[in-house]
């Protein structure tokens, strides 16, 4: 059903091609677990130099653990608390440079150097984040976060018909 696949090109244009597997992966299926975990593998099968990825859901005014990839991770993140808390509480996406810089942050890997956090929505309405770790300090660019964030508006126009 799916192979993995070899991305040449520009980065763009990687992205477009991962967008549409993205697209094509998901349509169809109306289950939302299902929906974040196919696509945390894929990011997992597609992103070079992570050593994880994955959600994080809104329940009870905190983020809850979802489906990813990678090492065990923490369970429960406090809004405000770490990348994954602050970026919920400032609904925004946050890249972070270097994680050991920033204030509170929650150190589920130590391995981990840096991380973008994308806040999504489901029918517009905030349900949780896609979080990506780096071992590599400085991984993740302004054009790469605005082709992740394109990636998570496909998530999003999937999750509004997802139960």
């Amino acid at each position: 059903m799916f192979e993995q696949s070899q991305y040449s090109g520009t980065l763009e244009e990687q992205y477009r091609l991962l967008h549409k597997q993205l697209d094509a992966l998901l349509t169809g299926e109306e289950d939302l677990i299902s929906h974040l975990a196919n696509a945390s593998a894929l990011l997992n099968q597609f992103l070079k130099d992570i050593n994880w990825v994955g959600f994080y859901l809104i329940k009870k005014e905190q983020l809850v653990l979802g489906p990813f990839q990678g090492l065990p991770a923490c369970v429960r993140i406090p809004f405000g608390r770490g990348v994954c808390g602050t970026a919920i509480e400032k609904n925004q996406t946050l890249v972070v440079e270097d994680v050991h810089q920033f204030p509170g942050h929650i150190a589920c890997d130590a391995a981990s150097r840096s991380e973008i956090v994308i806040p999504i929505r489901k029918n517009g309405e905030l349900i949780g984040v896609l979080d990506i770790d780096s071992p590599i300090t400085n991984r993740f660019h302004a054009e790469e976060a605005s082709l992740l964030e394109n990636f998570v508006k496909i998530l999003e126009k999937h999750l509004d018909s997802a139960s």
